[in-house]
Order: structure tokens, then C-alpha cells, then sequence
């Protein structure tokens, strides 16, 4: 291990750059080693074979440590002996005996870079059991290491243990996407928000439905997204004057789903569902409410929109939400979806991208309505303004059909009584 600082006492063992037994050139970089300061690639010193590899990435190890040869052809590690080769053991006394090695002896020494003057035949000549009982007897006294022991530590660049070390995280529980799988600064960051929580919440069977299907429709829905802000004047006018006069509560929702539902009569193509690499046109209109529960999130279905008037699609919305939230959905209330709207303006988003509902092929994803000020004729004013978001499948719509949809839901956004 060699010394790139003046106070480095030890180096880190990022990677290797070439395996052991491949050739080697002088100059050419051979392992990756890691400093308090910087990760940088090691040269050979010389050229030949790389060989005695002692040391695997994300060992910590003292400088001068030797984790490493480079022979010569034809050269052997320093501590193997020729094939064949004639030991002579000292006994008692003057008296020497000359003695041979088997061949699988000598390789098992070879290989584990053993002095066979060290091994005691219990023969007339060194054996393969002799070699491997010295071999356990080297193990048990291992626990007395070395004063400077390379220790195991996870390979990581400099930056990622500093950023892990004022994030509080451990470096050792991270998922490194470097070489050798060394931890890098992306790695740290990325894991505020994955690692794992204390306590798993129990995920419940709509929860996971909900995962399978919305997996299933990224994976095989190629997404589009098309965005358009309105002018929601209209839109707040006309919910103020239809409450007053039906009595009862309607929400932003139930005008919207009147809306869409007329539009989806003008555009039939994106009342779809994509099966089988076919586009099957709707003849009905059953527009899907994304509705989110303590357990999930369920698209209740209100059959025939487009053929009920305001009054009854806030009472059938508000008996779907109830039992939606009461676990009380029928099989019938969840079946038929043509196309689906998603309106999060209740909780304060601005804008978003829904997923679709598979196998329709477009989702609606609406914001809040929030003063926003646009210019009015050349003049600066304030006016109530809300974000629609228009998700398609683009193996059944193509952009001019979703934008031509999105234009005219817009209109009847901002022209409410056009088509009352």
C-alpha cells in the first residue's frame, strides 16, 4: 500500500483495475485506492504478471503492507519453493534428512503461498494432509494479529463520508453504486428518503392492488402529459349560484365531472381503454373518481355521467365518497371506468401529473384555484385561475387528440353556461 500523503497511515482498497494473473504494464493503472483526501487509480511500478493478490476492496490497509506482487515470466511468489523440490529438515543434532514433496502437496503450498520448510511430514515425505494440517494450525492462532491489521471497511469516496457523517448515516448500511460497489456522495443523498423507517407501516390489500396497478400502467403506458392553466372565474360564479339555488352542497368535483363528461361526448376517442394492442371505443360515458382513504386510493365509478344533471352527481358523488371511506364500495361501484379525474385542489397542490387508471387511456389531474395575476387586454389583473393536467396514453392518443380534449374542457372551464 503505498503513501500519497505525509501523515497517511493507512489506505483504503477502492478496487482492483486488473485481476490477478493478467499482465501488467509499468506505468498502467492497477487498483484504486482511497485517502482521507481523495480516491485516486495506482500505477505499476513495473511491468510482468500481477500475482499474491492479498487484499480485496474495502480492506483498510497500512501503508508499506504488502497486498501485492508483479513477477517477471517465469518468476514464482517469494515464498513458493520449486517444484519438486528436496527439503532438507534439520533434526536432532548434526543429522539431516533429505526429503521429497508430493506433487498435490506442493501445488496446495503454491497456491497458499506456504514455506514447505515450515511443514512437518509425518512421513517419509511432505503430503497433501500434511500441508493442510498446517494450514488449520495457522488458523487457530490468527486472533493474534499483526500490530497494524488491515480492517474490512465499507469502500466509500471521500465526499460520501463527509456528507454521511454530517447526515448522521452510516456508510456501512448504504448501497454503493461505484466501482466495486463503493458508496458515493449520490448514494448518501439518496438515502434521507430511502432508508428504512423504524416501523413498517401494515400495508393493506387495497394498498396493494393500488401498487399493482398503478406499477402495471407506468410500466406499460407510455405517459404524456399535456398542462393548461384556465381562467376559473366562471367556474367559482357558477358553483356559488347552483348552490343557492339546488340547497344543497356542490363542490368544485361535481361541476368538473359535468364538464368532463360533456367534453368526453365531443371527443369520444378519449373515452378509451387500451387492451391487448387494441383501442376499444366506449359507448357509455363512466367517469372514475380518484378518491384517496386511509388505506389507499380507489376509483369509485359514476355510470352514465353524462346523462345525469348537477343535482344528481353531487348526490351520487357524496354517497360514493361515503361508503368509499366507510369500506362500503360495492363490486359495481368500482367496475366500468371509461376515463378518470383526479382533483387534489382540496389539499393545496397547485399542479400534477396523474398516473393513468389502467386500461382507460387519459387521466385528468386538476389543482386548486388560486389568485394568480395575468394580464388582462395589456393590463396587470388578479383573477382565479386553476391547473389542469392532461395524462395520456400515447398508444392511443396522440398529442393533437389530447390537446384538442384539454382545449375544449378549458373552454367550458371559463364558458361554464355554453353548454347548460
Amino acid at each position: 500500500m503505498p503513501a500519497l500523503g505525509m501523515a497517511q497511515e493507512t489506505g483504503l482498497l477502492v478496487s482492483w483495475l486488473k485481476s490477478e494473473g493478467e499482465t501488467v504494464a509499468k506505468g498502467e493503472p492497477i487498483m484504486s485506492v482511497e485517502t482521507d483526501k481523495a480516491t485516486v487509480e495506482i500505477e505499476a511500478s513495473a511491468s510482468g504478471i500481477l500475482a499474491g493478490v492479498s487484499a480485496q476492496p474495502g480492506d483498510n490497509i497500512p501503508v508499506g503492507h504488502t497486498i501485492a506482487w508483479i513477477l517477471a515470466v517465469g518468476e514464482t511468489l517469494p515464498e513458493a519453493k520449486p517444484k519438486n523440490a528436496l527439503l532438507a529438515l534439520t533434526g536432532g543434532g548434526d543429522k539431516k534428512a533429505a526429503l521429497t514433496v508430493s506433487p498435490v502437496a506442493q501445488k496446495i503450498a503454491h497456491e497458499h503461498g506456504i514455506d514447505l520448510a515450515l511443514v512437518k511430514p509425518s512421513g517419509g515425505r511432505v503430503e497433501k494432509g500434511d500441508v493442510l494440517a498446517y494450514i488449520e494450525a495457522q488458523k487457530r492462532p490468527a486472533v493474534q494479529e499483526p500490530r497494524n491489521p488491515p480492517t474490512r471497511l465499507t469502500p466509500a469516496s471521500p465526499k460520501a463520508r463527509r456528507l454521511a457523517a454530517e447526515m448522521g448515516l452510516d456508510v456501512a448500511i448504504l448501497t454503493g453504486s461505484g466501482p466495486a460497489e463503493a458508496v458515493l456522495a449520490v448514494d448518501v443523498l439518496s438515502a434521507q428518503t430511502t432508508l428504512p423507517a423504524v416501523s413498517s407501516p401494515t400495508l393493506s390489500k387495497a394498498w396493494h392492488i393500488m401498487a399493482q396497478r398503478v406499477t402495471q400502467s407506468w410500466t406499460n403506458a407510455p405517459h404524456f402529459y399535456l398542462l393548461r392553466e384556465v381562467n376559473a372565474s366562471r367556474l367559482v360564479a357558477w358553483r356559488s349560484r347552483v348552490e343557492e339555488q339546488a340547497g344543497q352542497k356542490i363542490t368544485y368535483t361535481d361541476l368538473l365531472v359535468r364538464l368532463v363528461a360533456a367534453a368526453l361526448r365531443q371527443h369520444p376517442r378519449l373515452n378509451a381503454s387500451v387492451k391487448e394492442g387494441q383501442i376499444i371505443l366506449h359507448g357509455e360515458i363512466n367517469l372514475g373518481m380518484a378518491v384517496a382513504v386511509s388505506d389507499g386510493l380507489v376509483v369509485p365509478v359514476l355510470h352514465h355521467a353524462d346523462e345525469l344533471n348537477l343535482e344528481q352527481i353531487a348526490a351520487r358523488n357524496r354517497d360514493l365518497v361515503t361508503r368509499a371511506n366507510a369500506g362500503k364500495l360495492r363490486p359495481e361501484d368500482l367496475q366500468g371506468g371509461t376515463f378518470t379525474l383526479s382533483n387534489l385542489g382540496m389539499f393545496g397542490v397547485d399542479a400534477f401529473n396523474a398516473i393513468i387508471n389502467p386500461p382507460q387511456a387519459a387521466i385528468l389531474a386538476v389543482g386548486r384555484i388560486a389568485e394568480r395575476v395575468v394580464p388582462v387586454n395589456g393590463v396587470p389583473a388578479v383573477q382565479p385561475a386553476m391547473t389542469l393536467s392532461l395524462s395520456c396514453d400515447h398508444r392511443a392518443l396522440d398529442g393533437a387528440l389530447g390537446a384538442r380534449f384539454l382545449d375544449y374542457v378549458a373552454s367550458l372551464i371559463e364558458e361554464p353556461l355554453i353548454m347548460l
